[in-house]
C-alpha cells in the first residue's frame, strides 16, 4: 500500500498554512515534513500531532493508495 498526503496539503492552503508552520504548530522534525512531502510513511504519533493541531481526523489528511502488489484479481 501506498500513502498519499494530498488531503494534507489541500487543508493547509484552506488554512492558509506553509509546510513550516505546520512543523512548528505541531512540534515534529523537519525530517517528519520532508517524509510528508515525499509521501512516505510516518510514525502514527507524527499523524496523531498534525491532526491535533489542524483539529481533524487521519483520514481528514491521508489516505491509503493500493499498489500493484496488492490488488486482488
Amino acid at each position: 500500500m501506498g500513502v498519499s498526503y494530498k488531503k494534507l496539503w489541500k487543508i493547509l492552503i484552506d488554512k492558509d498554512m506553509k509546510k513550516k508552520d505546520l512543523q512548528a504548530a505541531a512540534g515534529i522534525s523537519w525530517a517528519s515534513v520532508t517524509k510528508l512531502s515525499k509521501g512516505e510513511t510516518v510514525s502514527m504519533e507524527v499523524l496523531m500531532k498534525v491532526c491535533k493541531t489542524l483539529n481533524c481526523d487521519i483520514g481528514d489528511i491521508m489516505e491509503l493508495i493500493p499498489t500493484k502488489d496488492n490488488e486482488t484479481t
